[in-house]
């Protein structure tokens, strides 16, 4: 260990993180010591990797944050995590970010401080590359001077902002590739609470519980959205049509509306979600390069709608993992009456079911009777603790109808998860 370069050293301390652990390591002798004070480019603060933080009084917990960091050149990552600790003072929180904040690459800020502070005002202009806030309040941003030249990835939990300073936050950002909204309280100045976001560098979005009235994306290089526990009336997406990822999870929205993005979309999961089939097929039908398509536990707006197989196979010819998960009815067997189509591509297939009997059975029948080329076969279903005899005899049926079935299948890897 003594003929490692400083720099090596400096290299492991960085891959430590916790600075519990930083401090302790660089301990071993004054060589460790200086790789710390000067190779040291990772430092993190979080209050559940140690339990002692929760017993020290606020004032001597930022002494020790302070000396810590002060003994540092050159930081390139610092993570200050103190979710469930009592609010810090602003002052030291200041400091901490005006030592670091010209070698600063990333920051994870998560840190409740009296009075709030301006995080954006203290980060701008330099060439911070991430930057993750969680508990705090953005007012004033003024993208004029609080530019963010190298940000690539914007994080926002549990933050407060209005609808307009986000707006002129994505225009400071000319480089913002991933943008990440959680929990954020929007202040609206519009009583019909729209949110218009503007950015030409955008690829990935991720929504997670907000509810709107209105939120219009215009993203022209956009090719991940991902909606999750939202409700909205309208979403719309204005993009060149660069989406290859779309992803909704347990979303209330009206109408949604991704425009002419859906042509080179090669993913899409829809989970939870309410659809009218023939309304979400059309916006998605040009997808000719589909890949992956999962609509998992989705309730037809009309009782007599079924997901169209037939109508997947024209459309998507390049699928070749499909999921499926709704509650059956007759109708969803029509397609047994015919015998053209097929799921040429198709290896993975995955089906989901609430309450199994003949009807579940025949529809893994007739898909796998479409599907030539399947290789994997997985098979979801929920199973209650207290089972009443003639649910175990239906699920005894079950399990020998599907063996039955699979000595006919005999290259499908069968897979079953219960709940």
């Amino acid at each position: 260990m003594e003929y490692l370069p400083v720099e090596v050293i400096g290299n492991i301390l960085s891959r430590l993180g916790a600075a519990r652990d930083v401090v302790i390591a660089s301990s071993t002798c004054q060589k460790w010591r200086e790789a710390w004070r000067n190779h040291l480019h990772t430092l993190m603060f979080n209050s559940n990797d140690w339990p002692v933080y929760h017993e020290l009084t606020r004032s001597r917990l930022e002494i020790i944050v302070t000396q810590t960091i002060f003994q540092t050149n050159g930081l390139h990552c610092l993570s200050i995590l103190m979710d469930d600790v009592d609010e810090f003072s602003a002052a030291p929180v200041i400091a901490w970010l005006m030592y670091t904040r010209e070698t600063l690459r990333q920051l994870h800020y998560n840190v409740r401080t009296t009075p709030n502070i301006n995080i954006l005002e203290k980060c701008g202009r330099q060439r911070l590359e991430v930057l993750a806030l969680a508990h705090n309040t953005i007012t004033g941003v003024e993208p004029s001077y609080q530019k963010f030249p190298c940000l690539r990835s914007f994080s926002l939990s549990y933050v407060s902002i209005s609808a307009l300073d986000l707006s002129l936050f994505l225009t400071a950002c000319p480089k913002v590739e991933v943008l990440s909204l959680v929990s954020i309280d929007i202040v609206m100045s519009d009583p019909q609470a729209t949110m218009e976001l503007t950015s030409n560098s955008l690829k990935d979005i991720y929504v997670e519980s907000i509810s709107l009235d209105k939120i219009i994306l215009e993203a022209d290089s956009l090719e991940k959205l991902h909606l999750k526990d939202c409700t909205l009336e309208v979403f719309e997406l204005v993009s060149k049509g660069s989406l290859s990822h779309l992803k909704i999870d347990d979303v209330s929205v009206i109408h949604l509306d991704i425009g002419e993005s859906a042509e080179d979309l090669e993913i899409v999961d829809v989970s939870n979600f309410t659809i009218m089939w023939s309304k979400f097929h059309h916006m998605i039908a040009k997808s000719s390069k589909l890949k992956r398509l999962r609509l998992w536990g989705v309730v037809f707006d009309d009782e007599d709608e079924a997901v169209d197989i037939e109508t997947i196979s024209t459309c998507f010819p390049q699928l070749s993992h499909l999921s499926l998960s709704y509650e059956l009815r007759e109708t969803a067997l029509h397609y047994e009456s015919q015998d053209s189509f097929q799921l040429e591509n198709v290896t993975v297939l995955e089906l989901g079911w609430m309450v199994i009997g003949d009807l579940f059975s025949h529809w893994v029948a007739g898909l796998l009777e479409r599907c030539p080329n399947l290789r994997k076969l997985v098979i979801y279903g929920v199973v209650s603790e207290t089972k009443t005899h003639e649910e175990c005899h239906t699920l005894a049926n079950f399990t020998s109808f599907i063996v039955k079935l699979m000595r006919k299948y005999l290259h499908v890897d069968v897979q079953f998860e219960y709940e």
